[in-house]
């Protein structure tokens, strides 16, 4: 049993297969799954590289109790206290090294249709040998000469990388919520349960909206001062309504009879998300009182007790971001979203109501998968070709690569960023937010419109 155990392990570094292989009491799971989730555990290495180089206390540490820290600096020609190591320069360099890694893998597997070729066969193997060049080529990174020249340039190339995944998110968010309406739907016309979900659905989504609207009132607004919370938050409901009309103004529902207020309720859930952790992404504005000391204002205060553990708090929330961003990676990557990006859908007559809209069929286990009883645990589910596009798998984890850069070092703000000092603030992380909130409107408004304003295209939402 341990021998084979042991060809198993190895199995996973140099083989087509995952890590399963070595236990048989796992569960059944699909090779394409096991190689995103492989390629995940890669990124989510490079992160975790990346956190430990943004943060001081950590540097902090490794001086105090690593002997010999200053001649190992020295001799590895990092600095004097490996100051080349640390910062925002380092994480610039490593998650260079980290796009480049999905950039050629992007570029390798360009039409692969078929899982049985060569190139699916490097996708989907040699784990161990893809390790070793990953750290390759975050290392190579510091070599680079006229690093000067290469940081600023790497950064606006990043702010574009970072735009345009910021941009996939919202699309397939917009997406979903129509998805999720067309899905369910479909099932009233057997059974009329489905319009108490639907109606149920809405209800706790707007009320969620409307509840969240309501508690950034009080908690960052003042009855003094606080007039740019005002005013955004002003902006924001008034973009709810404005969603919410629309959804069901006639001239949208002769196009599109199925438009309601669950898609404009769920988008009034996110932005109104998006509108908060912007104004928790603000700097802290001070004011004199009349004693002449310094008092934060517009920012909820609950007391001492809450930070007294800034690093807990700020590992927390670290650690709450980078699994924000893997799931958004992996749903991004799926076959449906690959086709809600490129617009195309199933026929309207083959959609059947589910609660759990989002697993299609395609999910299940057809006979041949529920026929392995014994034996390795691995589903070969790419046997008749591909179930998702191999390059845009990559593509979509490159653009998280540099969207993991910009936000790690606080966007523009990144000379003296910390990940201790990550969550204080800062004016290019709430403007980033505030500016997703409104293009998520202007992207769900034009799906209303776009029927409205090109009537000799077809539209399928």
């Amino acid at each position: 049993m341990s021998a084979r155990c042991c060809a198993g392990q190895l199995a996973c570094c140099c083989g087509s297969a995952g890590c399963s292989l070595c236990c048989g009491c796992c569960p059944k799971i699909r090779q394409s799954r096991t190689t995103r989730f492989m390629y995940l555990l890669y990124f989510l290495l490079v992160i975790g590289l990346c956190c430990v180089m943004m943060s001081s206390s950590v540097t902090k540490q490794m001086k105090e109790h690593i002997p010999f820290f200053e001649d190992f600096c020295k001799g590895i020609k990092a600095g004097d206290t490996c100051e080349n190591l640390v910062g925002y320069s380092a994480v610039y360099r490593v998650c260079f090294g980290m796009a480049c890694f999905f950039f050629v893998f992007c570029v390798l597997t360009l039409k692969v249709n078929n899982s049985k070729g060569c190139r699916a066969y490097i996708h989907n193997g040699f784990w161990f040998f893809k390790l070793l060049l990953l750290g390759a080529m975050c290392s190579g990174a510091f070599f680079i000469p006229d690093q000067d020249t290469f940081l600023n340039a790497w950064r606006y190339v990043g702010t574009v990388g970072s735009f345009i995944f910021i941009g996939i998110q919202l699309l397939l968010i917009v997406e979903f919520a129509h998805k999720w309406n067309k899905n369910w739907n479909a099932g009233t016309d057997k059974n009329k349960l489905w319009y108490a979900s639907l109606s149920l659905a809405t209800l706790i989504m707007y009320s969620v909206a409307v509840g969240g609207l309501v508690l950034m009132a009080v908690f960052y607004t003042q009855r003094d001062g606080c007039t740019d919370n005002k005013i955004l938050l002003g902006a924001h409901g008034g973009l709810c309504l404005l969603i919410s009309l629309a959804a069901i103004s006639p001239c949208v529902q002769n196009r599109q009879p199925h438009s309601g207020l669950l898609q404009s309720g769920l988008i009034s859930c996110y932005v109104t998300y998006l509108t908060f952790s912007a104004l928790t992404s603000k700097p802290e504005e001070q004011v004199q009182d009349e004693h002449g000391k310094n008092i934060t204002i517009c920012v909820p205060d609950f007391g001492q007790d809450l930070r007294r553990d800034e690093n807990m708090v700020t590992w927390l929330g670290t650690f709450l971001l980078i699994v924000c961003i893997a799931y958004s990676c992996l749903t991004s990557t799926t076959r449906s979203s690959s086709d809600a990006l490129q617009r195309r859908y199933g026929a309207p007559e083959l959609e059947v109501a589910r609660c759990c809209f989002c697993f299609g069929p395609d999910g299940e286990d057809t006979e041949e998968q529920q026929n392995v009883k014994e034996g390795p645990r691995v589903i070969y589910d790419e046997k008749k070709g591909t179930v998702y596009s191999y390059s845009y798998f990559h593509f979509v984890f490159l653009l998280a690569s540099l969207y993991v850069m910009m936000t790690l070092t606080s966007w523009f703000h990144y000379e003296n960023a910390t990940i201790e000092t990550f969550f204080t603030g800062s004016w290019s992380t709430f403007w980033v937010k505030m500016a997703s909130c409104w293009m998520c409107v202007i992207l769900y408004l034009w799906t209303l419109v776009a029927p409205l304003c090109c009537p000799s295209r077809q539209f399928s939402v």
